[in-house]
């Protein structure tokens, strides 16, 4: 690489790079800019004229240009960069999101002379992802249920409402996951949030634990001790597994709820509750009202707003989202190698009924990837309890329903790319060689466009 080019690039190539929408700029020998189109003006907000002649990392301000420079690696090593991910500061500013791709550029006697790198716009990109990203989560919950759907769309109403929430399902469906979306969407987000599990305490324990007391209220107790109430002033309280309180402490609840005020065991004094209650309960506390096991009133002043996130066995179609979920969480918190499901895996996750719902999944996972040694989850990875069936525990219309629910997912899947592929696959948490298996497999249509195809102006 020891001349620079002594001509301008022929007219119709020049034509043509000024028509394309992606940036392209070239460099001679000393890494000065001696072309820059239309659509590089465009993108970096930078005038040609003050480009060309310049060295390119003034100009093109990457994130890779300090560090691990493309255009550099392949001047030194001859392989072109395809598609790589990085970001520009453009002239005013602004972190631009593009895809980078370079080349050697020879001159007619196959001499390098330079070299060309093509960079591509991918703010329009980046900003629908983050749209459907946004769609289908809220905060740690991930879903693409209607029934969630409904309840992410009524958060931001609720969260902004001071009236106490009651969450009601079953074990491990993410009721705490939702108090805490409700809490950090709330005007109370820069205050505390405190969980205290009501049915892990019997209720002395508990007593003392939500309310606090002072010292010399009982033996042992030798300084002020601030309970749950206080800690969360300003805050979210959240009150997990309230149908276990017991009648008498369901009796000091309520007045809190009704005066805002409670008193700490041995004080003489009340003190102001500033804490917005959520309460949870795997129980119907409706027919618990009717039994007679849990205060009418109470009940009321819980029960003001009320969401009920639907047991994973009812929201199948997010057994796939959850895995790859739980699959990037455990990549990056493990380091593992493990990026993805198995189909024979996957079929066997898919028909489980998850009495421990969403946090049984997790577990489930969290002991494959520990056995895996691989990249890829086998039925051999899963809990005994899942992937140990016989003939007689796993039915042919349970593994029909399970293909059904499957073939489902993956068109749904599809119809929201276009077609796309590698995005559905990506969305899915699987492999697109994958992906390819089971739309063969399941004879799933295609459109004929694959979602990866732009309308051409004119």
């Amino acid at each position: 690489m020891n001349r620079t080019p002594s001509t301008p690039p022929p007219a119709f190539t020049s034509a043509i790079l000024e028509s394309i929408s992606d940036g392209v700029f070239t460099v001679d020998a000393q890494w000065r800019i001696t072309s820059f189109n239309r659509a590089a003006e465009e993108i970096t907000g930078v005038d040609r004229k003050e480009a060309v002649g310049r060295p390119c990392c003034e100009v093109f301000r990457a994130s890779m240009c300090e560090t691990d420079c493309a255009l550099g690696k392949t001047l030194e090593t001859g392989k072109s960069v395809i598609n790589r991910s990085a970001y520009i500061i453009d002239a005013d500013g602004q972190r631009i999101p593009i895809s980078v791709s370079t080349a050697l550029l020879r001159d007619e006697t196959g001499e390098i002379i330079g070299g060309a790198e093509t960079f591509r716009d991918l703010s329009l990109e980046e900003a629908l992802r983050k749209e459907l990203t946004g769609r289908f989560t809220m905060g740690d919950m991930v879903s693409r249920s209607p029934r969630m759907r409904q309840i992410f769309d009524m958060l931001p109403q609720i969260a902004a409402a001071e009236s106490t929430l009651l969450i009601q399902g079953e074990t491990g469906a993410g009721k705490e996951l939702l108090a805490r979306a409700v809490h950090e969407r709330s005007p109370r987000s820069h205050g505390p949030f405190v969980a205290v599990n009501c049915g892990a305490l019997p209720d002395s324990l508990l007593e003392s634990e939500l309310f606090g007391y002072k010292a010399g209220a009982f033996t042992g107790a030798r300084k002020d001790k601030p309970g749950r109430f206080a800690l969360a002033a300003g805050g979210t309280l959240f009150l997990d597994e309230i149908g276990e309180v017991s009648p008498a402490l369901q009796v000091r609840l309520l007045r809190v709820l009704q005066e805002k005020t409670y008193e700490p065991l041995g004080a003489t004094a009340s003190e102001t509750a500033d804490a917005r209650i959520i309460a949870a309960s795997n129980r119907d506390l409706a027919r618990r009202v009717k039994e007679g096991a849990f205060r009418q009133d109470l009940f009321y002043r819980i029960n003001v707003l009320r969401l009920e996130p639907p047991p994973l066995r009812r929201r199948g179609e997010d057994i796939p989202l959850l895995i790859g979920h739980f699959l990037s969480r455990f990549k990056q918190a493990r380091k593992t190698a493990v990026r993805e499901v198995s189909p024979e895996a996957m079929a066997i996750l898919m028909a489980h009924d998850y009495p421990g719902n969403i946090r049984e999944l997790e577990n489930a996972l969290e002991h494959a990837i520990v056995l895996c040694d691989g990249d890829r989850i086998e039925p051999a990875h899963l809990p005994r309890e899942l992937a140990v069936r016989t003939d007689t525990e796993t039915s042919p219309c349970r593994r029909d329903a399970a293909d059904a629910v499957e073939a489902q997912t993956i068109a749904a899947a599809l119809r929201r790319h276009h077609g796309n592929r590698t995005a559905a696959a990506r969305e899915l948490g699987i492999h697109k060689s994958t992906l390819y298996r089971k739309i063969s497999a399941y004879g799933i249509p295609l459109p004929e466009a694959d979602g990866r195809s732009r309308p051409v102006d004119g």
